[in-house]
């Protein structure tokens, strides 16, 4: 150990916020304060100060903010995180010779006779002083002594500052100096809190302790909140006929006044026609059959290429300014995989798993076949030009005006070159955001977004009872994993028609929408089919849809009167209106004595949404809740008001016990906001 490393008494341990002791981003949204604790301490009795350092990656400078000390060797600081990107923070203890002194200083005058408070076991009695007692003049020599010592230490901080601050240090440190020659018999306490902020300015950080530095990523607010819609748009042309991008853009502007802020395309690339699949998922394609928009790749391009069948890029670039001008983002998926046809196959073969036959290896699930697309080999032995073309395709895109991407199956591709390839694209476009289609192992989808991903599904799909979805949703919205890990909440996709669905009804639909739209601040649909409840399997046991959208053009009568879009948009605007539900990491279960029934709260201020949901979706389910008022920001036994955000009912209750009854006949849930007492003329009432 170096000698200045030996003289290093003071220890910095258990920095917060951080991930993998600092291997990974703590994420974080533009605007938030994010706060910074660490355990700090050393040997003794001498003060401990602590700051913390921080700047953005751009900056070579650091900045600095002092910590307050909590208690028990626990600090804390906060810092604003004002730009997107990148940012470091370091945690710096010291021992603080100065606030030492000081304490001391405060201490022997405080102890001195004549009115002064003189500390327990340093009484002095009058007959002590009648006597001639040397416990007076020891103290004052002891206090002159010490401003001799306080003098020495301001002296050595003023070494080291520049300007007219060292000249206040040197100045103080001489009227100690005079104070200690005057040989007083008794002091006051010459220390100013001017003089304490000067010293604060100026720490002695010889042998300071610096923490290891820490990493967070700061996104633009869409990473935290917001709500997709999908859809094909080969299946909105009319008549029935192919549809194209300017169909779909006319879509956009009444979608927007739905709510929802994020447009989310399948593939529009070229569609390979070797192996094309023909309707529902048939291995033979007749004629007229569209094929899969996950087999990417024909003689008309790849990746950065845009099937001919739905516009031109002209098309492409007007539909994302109609979507701009809505207020609304265009997400494009990207699916790395090949159909036999895609480029890549003839200029790069090296990039694809190559058989003892010289043929290119399909991607297949024994015994499933999966002919029409060509996995990617990311152990190739270009596997640096590989990355290099796929991180291409992301910024191509980035350049016509996406920042939204919706990743296909990212599991499946590299860890090491996820963390590359959206570090690289962020680099450039800090705005981007990254959603992960994972439906795999925790690990793995953990490992993703601390790798880069802004956004994943989750399991919500198949997670239905109260004891399932209770669990699930703490573990997605409390430490450590929400510091890296932010859920979208998805009912269905265009892969997963859930059993719940193809069962359950109308009343399954409407619960499940309201569970994703309050539990998760960021959702999405598979548009037409969840609006107008699409629920028929290709067969019993499975998950796909009859007549899957993926192999053929369907249409999609959404002007029904039974659609559930009317039902989106109350939810979608009690988001948009209620901060609350803009967040995450308040979401709180509350106890309801029915298994049947889920009770769990979101508060954002003063803003507080209550959701109670049936998760029967045939009988009728009662209870009573017991609230944790604490939470909901009221007295234990106080009066207030819930309005019914879906039905516009209102109710008075009162404390944590109150009775619910829900039909999923009728609606199988609640949505309260919660009116304290004393607000109800804000509201209108």
């Amino acid at each position: 150990m170096k000698a200045s490393e030996g003289r290093a008494r003071v220890v910095v341990e258990d920095v917060q916020p951080q991930i993998d002791y600092g291997r990974f981003s703590v994420k974080r949204i533009i605007g938030d304060e994010i706060q910074v604790t660490a355990a700090v301490y050393g040997d003794g009795h001498d003060h401990i100060a602590a700051r913390v350092l921080y700047r953005r990656d751009t900056e070579g400078e650091w900045h600095s903010v002092k910590m307050e000390a909590l208690g028990n060797d626990m600090w804390s600081a906060r810092f604003a995180l004002d730009t997107l990107g990148e940012w470091q923070f370091r945690v710096e203890g010291w021992v603080d010779h100065f606030d030492t002194w000081a304490s001391d200083l405060a201490k022997r005058i405080a102890a001195q006779p004549d009115g002064a408070t003189i500390e327990a076991g340093q009484e002095n009695t009058d007959k002590d002083l009648q006597a001639g007692s040397n416990v007076v003049p020891e103290l004052a020599r002891d206090i002159q002594l010490a401003f001799r010592t306080g003098a020495g230490l301001l002296n050595h901080l003023a070494a080291n500052v520049i300007g007219p601050d060292a000249k206040k240090l040197t100045d103080f440190a001489s009227s100690l100096c005079r104070l200690a020659d005057q040989g007083a018999t008794r002091y006051d306490n010459p220390l100013t809190d001017s003089l304490k902020e000067l010293t604060e300015r100026y720490p002695d950080l010889r042998f300071s302790t610096k923490s290891a530095d820490y990493r967070v990523w700061v996104d633009r607010e869409r990473a935290r909140f917001s709500t997709w819609y999908e859809f094909f748009p080969r299946s909105v042309g009319e008549n029935g006929r192919h549809g194209r991008l300017c169909d779909a853009a006319r879509h956009i502007p009444q979608l927007a006044a739905m709510g929802f802020d994020v447009i989310y395309f399948p593939p529009i690339h070229p569609i390979g026609n070797a192996f094309r699949k023909g309707r529902n998922n048939n291995v033979i394609a007749a004629a007229e059959d569209v094929g899969s928009p996950w087999a990417i790749g024909s003689e008309q391009g790849g990746h950065t290429a845009i099937a001919p069948e739905l516009g031109t890029p002209a098309d492409f670039d007007e539909m994302v300014r109609i979507a701009q001008d809505s207020g609304v983002e265009i997400a494009l998926d990207i699916a790395f995989q090949c159909s036999p046809d895609h480029p890549w196959v003839k200029t790069h073969p090296e990039w694809f798993s190559i058989r003892p036959d010289g043929s290119i290896q399909y991607a297949e699930n024994p015994p499933k076949k999966y002919q029409d697309i060509y996995p990617l080999n990311f152990e190739s032995s270009d596997w640096q030009g590989l990355w290099e073309e796929l991180c291409d395709v992301f910024l191509f895109w980035a350049e016509r005006g996406v920042r939204i991407f919706r990743v296909d199956n990212p599991h499946t591709k590299a860890l090491p070159f996820w963390e590359w390839c959206i570090d690289t694209v962020k680099k450039r476009y800090p705005d981007a955001l990254f959603l992960a289609e994972a439906f795999t192992r925790p690990h793995v989808m953990y490992g993703l977004a601390k790798r880069g991903f802004s956004q994943s599904y989750t399991y919500f799909t198949w997670r239905n009872t109260k004891t399932e979805l209770t669990s699930y949703l703490t573990e997605l919205t409390t430490l450590p994993v929400r510091d890296f890990f932010r859920p979208n909440l998805w009912p269905n996709t265009p892969d997963i028609l859930p059993e719940l669905l193809q069962k359950g009804g109308r009343a399954a639909f409407v619960q499940r929408a309201v569970l994703a739209a309050t539990l998760g601040s960021s959702y999405g649909i598979y548009g037409p089919a969840f609006e107008l409840m699409d629920h028929v399997p290709v067969r019993e046991g499975s998950e796909e849809y009859l007549d899957s959208e993926k192999y053929q053009l369907r249409l999609w009568a959404r002007e029904r009167e039974d659609s559930l879009m009317p039902l989106l948009q109350i939810l979608n605007r009690a988001r948009q209106q209620h901060p609350s539900l803009q967040r995450n990491e308040t979401l709180r279960f509350h106890e309801i004595g029915n298994p049947n029934l889920l009770c769990y709260s979101k508060r954002w201020g003063g803003d507080v949404i209550l959701t109670v949901v049936n998760l029967d979706t045939v009988f009728a389910q009662s209870g009573w809740t017991d609230l944790n008022m604490e939470e909901l920001g009221l007295k234990h036994d106080e009066r207030y008001l819930v309005r019914d955000l879906l039905r516009d009912g209102l109710y008075e209750w009162s404390g944590p016990s109150n009775y619910v009854l829900l039909d999923p006949a009728v609606m199988p849930a609640h949505v309260f906001h919660l009116i304290p007492p004393g607000h109800a003329d804000e509201e209108g009432l």
